[in-house]
């Protein structure tokens, strides 16, 4: 990574809070400092209700925080089109809606106008060859012409990557991408996102995830949420420790690390 990349943050959350008003003042996130830098793939851990939703939808620029400064690839919101903004972000959610009966190359092909149906007259000669290139480049080529819905839990995950891919994005952010796989398909998803980091030395990601064998080997760092407030967050050997997950989590958690990737499990 250059000089030139160290200095500059994809990602800066200075002091941001977020309450909720409609039920009193209830703190979803406080007091909450981060800055993610090109070429650094974020874990974001923490049991439910912590804040990691509402963490990745500010950094999406797909909510304003109560108080402090959030500035997203060099852009504050609060000074920004938000909605030109989230354009130059990649998303990837189980979420998203995308047309069941579209065919894989015509789901990432959506990805070049941001929207749900295909805008035909938008896409080139050149878009529609970055298309193809993307699936080979993420593990799909002969899913090229098959119904999204008719494609496996994992290859959806691979094609939605691709389709978020289209913008170019300098940030990627990976909303739970693994839920709901089957262990072969994890492995495929885990492969294609090590590889991905690996080709692309300046994309950031974020990923959120319940489970530490999602995490790729490519994962730099992470950043643990308990109760809306950061418990640990800086270099992942640093943070993934068994004294911090078992506070995280409220209960014992022994962690290990294999060849790259993590591990762990509950007991008492």
């Amino acid at each position: 990574m250059t000089e030139t990349q160290e200095r500059r943050a994809v990602v800066a959350l200075t002091n941001v809070s977020v309450h909720r008003r409609t039920t009193g003042q209830e703190i979803v996130l406080e007091d909450i400092s981060w800055t993610v830098r090109p070429g650094e793939h974020w874990a974001l851990l923490g049991a439910n209700g912590a804040g990691k939703t509402t963490l990745l939808r500010l950094i999406g620029a797909d909510m304003f925080p109560t108080g402090g400064t959030v500035e997203v690839l060099g852009d504050r919101l609060g000074r920004v089109d938000m909605r030109q903004l989230r354009a130059r972000i990649g998303l990837v959610s189980a979420a998203q809606k995308v047309p069941l009966d579209a065919t894989a190359h015509t789901v990432v092909l959506t990805g070049a106008t941001g929207t749900v149906q295909p805008l035909w007259r938008e896409y080139g000669t050149a878009t529609r060859q970055r298309a193809h290139v993307l699936l080979a480049e993420l593990g799909c080529k002969e899913l090229a012409e098959r119904r999204f819905g008719d494609c496996s839990g994992g290859q959806r995950a691979r094609i939605l990557i691709c389709r978020a891919l289209m913008a170019d994005p300098s940030l990627l952010l990976l909303d739970e991408p693994f839920n709901a796989l089957d262990l072969p398909s994890r492995e495929d998803l885990v492969d294609a996102l090590h590889q991905l980091a690996v080709d692309r030395g300046d994309l950031a990601t974020v990923t959120v995830t319940h489970h530490l064998e999602e995490l790729p080997p490519s994962t730099t760092r992470a950043f643990l949420l308990k109760e809306g407030r950061e418990l640990a967050s800086g270099p992942v050997e640093d943070v993934l420790t068994p004294d911090n997950m078992t506070v995280c989590f409220s209960r014992p958690v022994h962690v290990a690390r294999h060849d790259g990737r993590w591990y762990a499990r509950s007991g008492r």
